[in-house]
């Protein structure tokens, strides 16, 4: 129990959050940044289109296996200071991307920027799980991942357009330019309160990090996870040919639907944010369900523009969007601590490599509507990873998987 003279932490999600978030937005952007200047690099670079969609995979290997490294080395470092030295090696990153005359130079460029950016994605969601009361930190999470949900609204068609407008080397700049400003903020808002619920985390060894992320409903968590992400980005990397050749929309409408898309998921992370908290399993259960539901409705109908759209919008609404009660069962089965969220964000990633890559490979010998039934599949088995936690949820207790309580980083 805290002693008098602690104070309790917020019960509002402080500005530090949204600054997490503001950093979120700036790893995001440059992350998708390469699909949405694919023709101005190949050209610049003096290479394929193929090669510069390398670049992509490039990106997400880093994140997920550099990441969880540069968390391990930053383990004893202050919070904040952490996030400094992370923006530090993301702005290396941006900047040689920004300078690149090789394709062999941009590779290494998307390699820093990757390792960098889930580093801090697990770091980020770690602090905002500290900054609030425990009962909080599903919001907490939320608001840290608009900042994901804004990259994918705003940050993809701003580097795109300032990349037809000004040359892709521009469009770098201005993420760095973007990291920059996010980093000055961190330092003047991110501060690490004297609570219970926020103080830094206790020194431990990597050993006994290592030792919570053998559990075994940890494990299963990042299963869950890994399915979630993979079933809708078996849709969503598709969604552009899918769109043009298979509904028949113009080619100069689909960016207004990705627009509505990236809306729809904004709506649905703060919709499931809220409910995160007090309601994690049955939140991943409904919300993984009616994914699965408008998959299949995607898949059946997708030579019907209008119900096209709708299940399009359904599945931004319940894909993406179960991030906060993702990170809030991974927490309760793990712990809070940065190395944990870092690997869970890994898994993540690794949903999204497994879906596009699948995907990609069932397209040539089944068409475009197989992603579709590869994330449907993707999503069945998500269910069938999440259903066991119902059985240690607790009358009273929202869907707290389990009887074991929400632990701290270190015990």
């Amino acid at each position: 129990m805290s002693s008098s003279t602690t104070t309790a932490p917020p019960r509002t999600v402080p500005a530090a959050v949204h600054v997490i978030a503001a950093g979120i937005f700036a790893m995001t952007t440059s992350e998708f940044a390469v699909a949405g200047l694919m023709p101005q690099l190949a050209s610049g670079l003096g290479v394929g289109i193929e090669q510069i969609g390398y670049l992509v995979t490039v990106f997400a290997v880093a994140m997920t296996v550099g990441g969880p490294a540069l968390t391990v080395l930053l383990l004893r470092v202050p919070p904040r200071t952490a996030l400094l030295v992370i923006f530090g090696i993301f702005l290396v990153g941006n900047v040689l991307a920004a300078l690149s005359v090789s394709y062999p130079v941009m590779v290494g460029a998307r390699v820093i920027s990757g390792v960098a950016s889930q580093a801090f994605f697990g770091i980020g969601i770690s602090l905002s799980a500290r900054l609030v009361d425990e009962n909080m930190r599903g919001r907490a999470s939320g608001v840290a991942m608009n900042g994901l949900m804004l990259g994918t609204l705003l940050g993809l068609p701003i580097a795109t357009f300032i990349g037809d407008r000004f040359g892709w080397r521009a469009a770098f700049w201005a993420i760095s330019a973007l990291t920059v400003l996010a980093a000055a903020l961190t330092v003047m808002f991110v501060r690490i309160p004297a609570a219970s619920g926020a103080r830094e985390e206790a020194r431990t060894s990597v050993r006994e990090e290592l030792t919570v992320l053998r559990r075994p409903r940890f494990l299963l968590a990042l299963v869950s996870s890994t399915l979630i992400i993979g079933a809708t980005f078996s849709a969503f990397s598709f969604f552009t040919p899918v769109l043009t050749e298979v509904t028949g929309f113009s080619n100069d409408l689909v960016p207004l639907l990705l627009l509505a898309y990236g809306a729809s998921t904004l709506v649905g992370n703060t919709v499931v944010a809220r409910l995160a908290d007090r309601r994690t399993i049955p939140t991943l259960l409904a919300g993984t369900a009616l994914n699965a539901l408008f998959l299949t409705g995607f898949a059946l109908f997708t030579a019907v523009p209008p119900l096209a759209l709708v299940t399009m919008l359904g599945i931004g609404l319940t894909g993406v969007t179960m991030n906060p009660a993702m990170a809030v069962r991974v927490q309760r089965a793990g712990s809070t601590s940065p190395l944990v969220n870092t690997v869970h964000a890994s898994f993540i990633t690794l949903g999204v490599i497994l879906g596009s890559a699948i995907g990609s490979a069932l397209v040539p010998s089944y068409g475009l509507r197989a992603p579709l039934v590869l994330g449907i599949t993707l999503a069945v088995l998500a269910l069938l990873t999440i259903a066991p936690a119902l059985r240690g949820t607790r009358p009273g207790h929202g869907g707290r998987a389990g009887a074991e309580p929400l632990v701290p980083a270190a015990r």
